[in-house]
């Protein structure tokens, strides 16, 4: 994902080399609390993949990441079998969502579509 940088203000030192880099206060304070301000994104190949092969979200999410099932699961501390149970929903828990989120490496709400 991309990082944010959009308002961002170099200030640079008597010899022009990069001194202080000025951001939002509301940034700052995402910084500060370690939660950077961005939003999730869904790839459009993601949700073409859903759509098109009538696939879960987490399926989608997979297959465009290239991992396999049994990489998810061991990443989720489950069998591959359990996780292929659990892929195959269209919809699930919010805590599931977010272990599954998690072990994609992206964020829950990007499984909500």
């Amino acid at each position: 994902m991309k990082t944010h940088t959009e308002h961002v203000q170099i200030l640079r030192d008597a010899s022009g080399h990069p001194a202080y880099a000025v951001i939002p206060f509301a940034d700052y304070q995402a910084l500060k609390l370690g939660k950077p301000k961005s939003e999730a994104t869904i790839p459009n190949h993601v949700v073409n993949l859903a759509m098109d092969k009538n696939i879960s979200a987490a399926r989608a999410w997979r297959e465009y990441l290239e991992l396999t099932q049994a990489e998810i699961a061991q990443r989720m501390g489950v069998t591959q079998s359990a996780y292929a149970q659990l892929e195959a929903k269209k919809t699930s828990r919010k805590s599931t969502r977010e272990k599954i989120a998690a072990a994609l490496g992206i964020e829950a709400e990007q499984l909500d579509f």
